[in-house]
């Protein structure tokens, strides 16, 4: 199958697994990928791939019903084969939806939003999203996602990657290699993946302390749990590396590289880890950079200390596509009213990465006038080339129906004030401590 059938295949399928609404839903995908600037979600009924009126814009995203795990399955089934030693790579992270003035939606919780504003606190209310995407090149911003899904009030961006990994790692065909940022390198994130066939390599925080394997067992009282400690920031607290590698790359320069095996989280005492540590060197052999990057690797038989380091450099691709979602898809433009409305607005987003990666092939640049011409194309280009691929490979919507004019609202019908809601906050429930008094 060409590259165009198979676009066209997909456009297909993707729009039969939007269920409800899925005429209106489907050409505001494509009026999404087809504008560049909008002020307002009404905006996009403008675009000339949408052929309704703008209320159509709203219903969509109140009706639809897409299908979440069918859509997935139909992701996975786009990644092409990969070569006998090569593996399929994911990355995992959220971000947020800051939502600060829409106080009667329900269920938001303090998110995580860096401002603009010099010693503003960098929390917003709002939702949060997490993501697990198909990394499929080895450098650049393509990032494929096959579940972008909200954390709700009562989950944490762990349990949520934890649960999105595994219905990913049940439909895929081989192994993956998952990459994680610092917030999951800890004993939680380990313990919830134990049983998901997914190796995991985690950046780790430079303050945190690991534990060896334990000495053999001498014959008296509790065998031992832990060996000796491990502190990151204390180099008396380290033992020899199992190995160390030096290396000119070519994207970081001179690096020097060691690593550790059989340390564990002192929670996660039962899986052990490789602990790798990454330092960049000048040419004399200082280090150019005094904060190493601090690694591990859980899981089976480890890749070459070679391929580690810029392994992990793919896992930024996530943070591309965050920034192409709310700059270009308009991710985060509407202000809509229920969160039920933004997961199936959110739903959208992930459809359209898949349909411009799968043209990225047959598109011909088209660059604005102070823009340079591209070989390999960005997410962005694509999407501004996109234009003639769907005037010729047509849209599988029905034509729209003429309703007539809506009667409005009735006179005397009383009107009520939407329902605020507070922000939720999430909190780590701790044991008290007993006072005298209650003693």
């Amino acid at each position: 199958m060409d590259s165009f059938a198979r676009l066209k295949a997909f456009r297909q399928a993707a729009y039969n697994n939007l269920c409800r609404a899925h005429d209106a839903m489907f050409e505001l995908k494509d009026a999404i990928m087809l504008t560049r600037k909008v002020y307002s979600i009404a905006e996009l009924s403008l675009s000339p791939v949408f052929r309704r009126k703008w209320s159509s814009v709203y219903e969509a995203v109140q009706d639809a019903r897409p299908q979440r795990n069918k859509l997935m399955r139909l992701y996975i089934e786009q990644i092409p084969a990969v070569p006998e030693k090569s593996r399929i790579i994911l990355a995992g992270d959220h971000t947020a939806w800051a939502r600060p003035h829409a106080v009667t939606l329900q269920d938001r919780t303090s998110e995580h939003y860096c401002t603009g504003i010099i010693n503003n606190k960098p929390v917003a209310p709002g939702e949060g999203y997490s993501t697990i995407v198909w990394v499929p090149e080895d450098s650049g911003s393509w990032a494929i996602p096959l579940r972008h899904e909200r954390i709700t009030s009562w989950e944490s961006p762990i349990s949520k990657a934890v649960w999105q990994l595994k219905q990913v790692c049940k439909y895929l065909p081989s192994r993956p290699i998952s990459l994680w940022d610092s917030e999951y390198g800890c004993a939680p994130f380990v313990l919830k993946t134990a049983s998901i066939k997914a190796d995991k390599l985690m950046r780790l925080r430079s303050n945190l302390c690991l534990w060896s394997s334990p000495p053999a067992y001498s014959g008296r009282g509790r065998p031992r749990i832990h060996g000796s400690k491990f502190k990151l920031l204390d180099t008396n607290t380290w033992t020899t590396p199992a190995q160390i590698l030096e290396q000119n790359d070519a994207k970081l320069g001179r690096i020097r590289i060691r690593v550790w095996h059989n340390l564990h989280f002192r929670a996660a005492a039962k899986h052990p880890m490789s602990l790798i540590q990454v330092e960049r060197l000048k040419e004399d052999g200082s280090l150019r950079v005094t904060k190493p990057l601090w690694l591990a690797w859980v899981g089976e038989e480890m890749l070459p200390l070679s391929e580690i380091c810029r392994l992990y450099l793919r896992r930024f691709a996530v943070d591309h596509w965050y920034r192409f979602i709310k700059q270009r898809l308009h991710w985060t433009l509407p202000k809509l009213s229920t969160p039920k409305q933004c997961e199936r607005w959110s739903e959208l987003m992930p459809m359209i990465t898949w349909e411009l990666w799968l043209a990225r092939d047959i598109v011909a640049d088209n660059p604005l006038p102070w823009q340079k011409s591209l070989d390999n194309l960005t997410p962005g280009r694509v999407a501004q080339a996109m234009g003639s691929i769907l005037a010729g490979i047509g849209t599988p919507t029905r034509s729209p129906k003429p309703r007539g004019k809506s009667s409005g609202w009735k006179p005397g019908k009383e009107r009520k004030r939407r329902i605020p809601y507070p922000s939720v906050k999430k909190r780590t429930s701790k044991s008290r401590k007993p006072t005298p008094e209650s003693a």
